[in-house]
């Protein structure tokens, strides 16, 4: 396997990423490449670059995505690198903000419940795969992640539910939407897995059930997950775009369900889903794609949706650990989407840059962030059986507790409490003006 920091020395006699799906030294140098041409985009190493985030066009949440897949990556293939789990130590720590929630107060004009939610996943896989612990602890943060969404759960609409944004002055307020509340499923499955704690699997049974009752609807026999609905007209009016990371996230959530509670009914709405899954985010060669917007064959998905495939195969890798019976099933699927990536990562001026459709066999041009995301994340669900499962913090999870952690902060907000003046407005869209003008200033390089 080729050392991670190496790679840009050996790119001149490299024109495409090989992959042999079977073996691990073969899985692990693909995936090397990809990973560091996704650190093409990151910030933090560039001077007056921000610590834990990527280029424009990607938002605070790309950056909680990345994260993720590049701490899956250390941990299956490049563990004793030192200076990439600094480098992913300090990214995702740096992001926590004051309350460490994860509602830094720079991303004040753009959050919502599903960007933090998807740092909450990135903040929980470091808790179950013993990721250097900081002073704050990576448990005690998801705790406060947890606490701090389900505090907004909204019971004055639609009967319940997490709103899009979190705060009022969004766009999107009145919508709510079924990543958001996914990712507060997901998050409370895993803390109560991780725990032992029927507090955590209550508020997953509470989102489910709500989602059951309004975002889940069974079409011809199968269970569709729509996007969302504005608080109006009772949650009713639904949005019915489909997309992978929404299905990934609960088949995944529901993967933690059954193996903390091993009841029947988990493992058939895991099956459930993947049967929705199988069918409708793969082509008929079993690759994946974000099908919703493919338009085709002729992909025209916009830059968040090009990342979704990675949540995606993040969460099929989860869920052929946690129901072991889905490995085999899934296990084809990974397989023929992960010797398209590789296939697609033969472009740019390196000759691995990842591509964004992979049943073509080639590099289709399309290239960023999202694309270096996605390959990676599936290739690393190659190897769900060759590291340890998730640990629990009965079975060698060490990283400590703290229960009650964000249920002070003043980011426990809800409508009739929050207020801002046209001052605070103004101080913060300075402040937003500022660091994007950096963000765009900056020319993209790599240190390695």
């Amino acid at each position: 396997m080729r050392s991670f920091f190496f790679v840009l020395a050996l790119l001149a006699t490299v024109s495409a990423v090989s992959i042999d799906v079977n073996d691990k030294d073969s899985i692990c140098e693909a995936a090397s490449y990809v990973a560091n041409g996704e650190l093409n985009y990151y910030e933090g190493l560039k001077y007056g670059g921000t610590v834990g985030m990527f280029a424009s066009p990607n938002y605070w949440w790309n950056a909680g995505e990345a994260f993720g897949g590049l701490l899956d990556y250390f941990t299956f293939c490049d563990s004793g690198n030192k200076s990439l789990e600094k480098l992913i130590f300090n990214g995702m720590y740096h992001q926590a903000g004051d309350q460490y929630n994860y509602i830094p107060s720079n991303q004040s004009l753009t959050e919502g419940n599903d960007d933090q939610g998807v740092w909450g996943m990135a903040i929980i896989a470091a808790v179950e795969r013993n990721f250097t612990d900081p002073e704050h602890s990576w448990l005690s943060m998801a705790q406060a992640i947890y606490n701090t969404m389900n505090s907004r759960w909204d019971t004055k609409h639609c009967g319940g539910g997490l709103r899009w944004q979190i705060f009022t002055w969004n766009s999107g307020y009145n919508y709510k939407n079924s990543i958001s509340n996914g990712c507060l499923f997901h998050i409370s499955a895993r803390l109560a897995r991780y725990l032992k704690n029927d507090t955590y699997a209550k508020t997953a049974e509470k989102v489910w059930d709500w989602m059951e009752e309004l975002f889940f609807h069974e079409d011809d026999g199968e269970l569709v997950i729509y996007d969302g609905a504005p608080i109006e007209e009772n949650c009713t009016d639904h949005t019915t775009l489909k997309w992978s990371y929404t299905y990934g996230i609960f088949m995944s959530g529901a993967a933690y369900m059954y193996n903390y509670t091993e009841e029947a009914i988990w493992k058939q709405r895991v099956e459930e889903i993947w049967q929705v899954a199988s069918s409708f985010f793969f082509d008929d060669n079993k690759i994946m794609q974000e099908t919703q917007c493919w338009n085709n064959g002729d992909p025209k998905c916009n830059n968040d949706q090009r990342s979704f495939r990675s949540l995606f195969s993040r969460s099929i890798q989860l869920t052929s650990v946690l129901v072991p019976d889905m490995y085999d099933e899934m296990r084809p699927y990974v397989e023929a989407s992960a010797e398209g990536a590789a296939k697609s990562c033969s472009g740019g001026s390196d000759g691995v840059t990842c591509g964004q459709n992979w049943s073509t066999g080639k590099w289709d041009e399309v290239y960023g962030l999202g694309e270096q995301q996605c390959a990676l994340e599936v290739m690393m669900a190659l190897l769900a059986r060759d590291v340890d499962p998730p640990y629990t913090s009965k079975n060698g999870g060490t990283s400590k507790s703290q229960p009650n952690a964000g249920i002070d902060s003043q980011d426990n907000i809800n409508e009739n409490e929050l207020k801002i003046t046209g001052k605070d407005k103004a101080g913060a869209g300075v402040l937003t003006a500022i660091v994007l003008a950096i963000i765009l200033g900056g020319a993209v390089w790599m240190l390695f």
